[in-house]
């Protein structure tokens, strides 16, 4: 792995983790119904967690010699987690909080592997931490959709 790969992939989690701030937001502001607070309340509080994710990836870069990537390199990809068009579907969500978490959590070890070759263990440490952080939003959201299911 060379160093561009490893500064692709921070810009990749980068806009990745943005996306994800924009479709929480607006998953935490449609939502309805009194089932559908417990979720709205863990979103909200995921959005700062994934803004800081993303101010983290943004001074890596930065400390690399490259800088984060505006809004005209994004192209959105997180289509499982857009709003839903019934505002009760609290299950179309959380799979879609799932499907976000596993390609976040493709992403970070992909960069653990690239920043390893690339010996780049500050890099590498950054994604570790991101890295758990993604699994244990994973782990909340496995919990929610096991009550939903339920029903």
């Amino acid at each position: 792995m060379t160093n561009q790969q490893v500064t692709d992939l921070l810009k990749k989690a980068y806009l990745d983790e943005l996306e994800t701030v924009m479709n929480y937001m607006t998953n935490s502001i449609v939502l309805d119904g009194v089932r559908a607070e417990e979720i709205k309340e863990s979103l909200k509080a995921d959005i700062q967690e994934e803004l800081g994710h993303a101010e983290q990836i943004g001074n890596r870069l930065k400390q690399l010699d490259e800088k984060p990537p505006g809004s005209a390199s994004f192209e959105a990809s997180q289509m499982d987690l857009q709003p839903p068009e019934d505002s009760t579907n609290v299950i179309s969500v959380i799979e879609g909080v799932l499907a976000a978490e596993e390609d976040a959590i493709s992403t970070y070890r992909d960069l653990i592997d690239a920043a390893e070759e690339a010996n780049d263990p500050v890099t590498e440490d950054l994604a570790v931490t991101l890295l758990g952080d993604e699994e244990a939003h994973r782990t909340e959201f496995r919990g929610f959709k096991k009550e939903y299911k339920k029903d």
